[in-house]
């Protein structure tokens, strides 16, 4: 078991369970308690978790968003694919505003060397575009959410309803087609829908296992996108649907 995913798996058990010992986490991932030690230092640094002698209590909540750090190893090269294939779909001298999360900015990266004007929602993607030769950056104003940084407030709505792009990307916390685009958090919920707004199509970036997942904030139904890049584990069943309710699906 690689590094991340026994992270994940870690965070996972301990959100469940609230609290377990050393040698508990060592037998769940399959790792010496050195190893599983190491793991929670880091993973308390990130501020999944406390420490307690012997053993770890989560500081997530169930229906919480993991924090960024812990997500941004995840997947990688599957991100990777995703952010390609959206930047393929955005033509030269387009606009766009880019959402926060760890797949857009994947997305930031792939547009540096692109002739586009872009608004990005993540001071995480700013820094990733700032610099970039061809790249028109727009700045909103917000208040940053610690860690994530992540623009939310009235400041980042009223910037977003001042421009009209030809393009927003938008991530994710789970996407069904029942339940619709869906957001952990509230205020992100909100500029999601208003970036939707100032935009003539909206692609949506999730990879496979945001396929599984409903999340507290709602932020659209699945007839408001325009299309949805995910990779090629996405259940078959989740992306069918989705294709059914008339939404383009494209698996990378």
């Amino acid at each position: 078991m690689g590094t991340t995913e026994r992270h994940r798996r870690i965070a996972d058990a301990l959100r469940e369970a609230h609290e377990l010992s050393v040698a508990e986490l060592a037998g769940l991932t399959g790792s010496s308690e050195m190893t599983v030690r190491r793991d929670l230092e880091i993973l308390a640094d990130q501020g999944v978790l406390e420490r307690f002698r012997g053993g770890a209590r989560s500081l997530l909540l169930r229906g919480e968003e993991p924090p960024f750090g812990l997500r941004a190893r995840e997947g990688e090269e599957a991100k990777r694919r995703i952010a390609a294939d959206v930047a393929a779909l955005i033509a030269d001298g387009e606009s766009v505003v880019l959402d926060s999360g760890t797949t857009c900015l994947e997305v930031a990266k792939a547009l540096r060397d692109r002739r586009v004007t872009v608004m990005p929602l993540s001071l995480h993607a700013a820094n990733a575009l700032t610099g970039a030769p061809s790249v028109r950056l727009l700045l909103p104003g917000g208040e940053p959410r610690a860690g994530e940084l992540a623009l939310t407030g009235p400041l980042t709505e009223a910037s977003l309803a001042a421009v009209r792009f030809d393009t927003a990307v938008i991530g994710c916390c789970g996407l069904t087609a029942d339940d619709g685009l869906t957001a952990y958090d509230l205020a992100d919920a909100a500029v999601k829908r208003a970036a939707m707004a100032s935009a003539r199509r909206t692609i949506a970036v999730a990879e496979a296992a945001k396929f599984s997942r409903t999340a507290l904030a709602f932020v659209a139904p699945p007839t408001a996108l325009y299309a949805v890049v995910t990779d090629v584990t996405a259940p078959a069943a989740a992306t069918d649907a989705l294709a059914a309710a008339g939404v383009t699906v494209r698996k990378v």
